[in-house]
């Protein structure tokens, strides 16, 4: 390179280093601050140490603005995915138990309609005693008469028949559909755990009680003596409402548990029982009965009308009670029911005061053997004959309906006494004197 060439380049770097020399002082010229002079204030201003501060916290406060900007962006990103989740969690949550919902209607509809039950054999359904919907239940599920027991159950509830059921065995069909089970569950006629039970003429209460226990139609003896005593059945019978002295009496329905041979359920609830009893008196008394001295058929309610005697029905029925306890035979009942009138209606004129009856003495027991030890050795019945004159307050046995006839007809006779030897044999006396010389002949014939 000549040196012409190396001046001429030597110019042209130095002018290249003062064009950016003037670049850079123009650059710092333009970018310096100049100060602003107060005419009124000869003070000069600047920057201090708060607007530094003041500075700091603009720029921290415009960072924590944008970091929450950030974080808000950022949580809002988080919840749309997790609802997008929700989301799909409780759709599927739906349909699950939307499937389940239709399974258990289709199963349960099924089950109520018993469409795939084809079996139309029975069985014998047990249901056991105080039932629940649960016992009952499970009984028939037992027993293959019903598979879906929460339907079973459900239906129950909405027919209301939950709280209905009784005990008792029933013979079922397995085909049956939940109205037909419901329905014939509920009708005590369908049960077929009954028991044949009979009562004899001449029974008083607590020895129908005891009987209704031993052949098993009776399981609560006590409930059923107390209803005995009870106003309860008034309201369904006239006889028991026409009855003004309860408080006189042992037993009030005494009398009117009409004897005959009756179907009892098994452990059958006392107040059933006792309808039963009612029913069939109510029946008897108002059946028309070949009556003799009667040219046509008649019944015991329109005979006792007729009579218009000083006698109620009751006092009828107290008469046939006696008369039922102390006869012999059925002829023996036309006879004594004979003497029960005239000592009722003359007996003061003949020196007997007072009806002087066995049978009366040691009531409600049948004789002083019976006589519970909690009565004390000294027990005296309030209706007993020999001390008390007129009739006892109540009836002592249920009366047949021989000897209610005979306590409505009784014999035309003079007798004002009588008695019996150990085979039965009536003897019959109008004074005293006659009686006591039967008695006499009685006990050298008996020994």
């Amino acid at each position: 390179m000549g040196v012409d060439n190396y001046n001429e380049t030597e110019k042209l770097l130095e002018e290249q280093r003062r064009r950016r020399a003037e670049q850079f002082r123009l650059n710092i010229e333009n970018n310096r601050q100049e100060p602003d002079w107060d005419d009124n204030d000869s003070e000069l201003n600047s920057f201090s140490g708060e607007d530094v501060k003041e500075q700091l916290e603009r720029s921290s406060k415009k960072a924590l603005k944008k970091l929450k900007k950030e974080e808000k962006k950022a949580q809002k990103s988080k919840d749309k995915h997790n609802r997008r989740i929700f989301n799909l969690i409780w759709l599927v949550s739906v349909v699950i138990v939307g499937v389940m919902t239709a399974m258990f209607i289709i199963t349960g509809m099924n089950d109520m309609l018993a469409i795939n039950r084809k079996d139309s054999g029975t069985v014998q359904v047990d249901i056991p005693e105080n039932p629940t919907l649960e016992t009952v239940t499970a009984a028939l599920v037992h027993k293959g008469i019903i598979d879906e027991p929460s339907y079973f159950k459900l239906y129950a509830k909405l027919t209301k028949a939950d709280d209905d059921f009784t005990q008792g065995s029933y013979e079922m069909r397995k085909n049956m559909d939940y109205e037909a089970i419901v329905n014939y569950l509920l009708s005590s006629s369908n049960r077929t755990d009954t028991v044949s039970v009979t009562i004899l003429e001449g029974q008083n209460v607590l020895e129908i009680a005891n009987t209704l226990q031993e052949q098993g139609a009776l399981n609560d003896r006590e409930g059923f003596l107390q209803l005995l005593g009870s106003d309860d059945f008034d309201e369904d019978f006239d006889f028991l409402a026409a009855i003004t002295n309860k408080t006189d009496r042992y037993y009030k329905l005494e009398g009117y548990l009409y004897p005959d041979t009756y179907e009892f359920y098994l452990n059958e609830d006392p107040k059933a029982i006792i309808y039963k009893f009612l029913n069939n008196y109510e029946l008897k008394i108002h059946e028309k009965q070949e009556v003799s001295g009667y040219s046509k058929k008649t019944t015991v309610v329109k005979m006792a009308e007729e009579q218009k005697s000083n006698y109620s029905f009751d006092d009828i029925m107290i008469i046939a009670s006696i008369i039922q306890a102390e006869a012999a035979n059925a002829d023996d009942m036309y006879v004594i029911s004979s003497v029960l009138h005239n000592r009722l209606e003359s007996g003061a004129d003949m020196g007997v005061g007072t009806l002087g009856l066995d049978s009366t003495q040691f009531y409600p027991y049948r004789t002083a053997k019976d006589v519970p030890a909690s009565e004390g050795s000294n027990y005296s019945s309030k209706y007993e004959t020999y001390s008390h004159s007129g009739l006892p307050a109540g009836e002592i046995c249920s009366p047949g309906m021989e000897a209610i006839l005979a306590a409505l007809n009784p014999s035309s006779t003079g007798y004002y006494y009588f008695c019996h030897d150990k085979q039965g044999n009536a003897y019959y006396a109008s004074t005293l004197y006659e009686q006591e010389a039967n008695l006499e002949y009685i006990a050298s014939y008996d020994n």
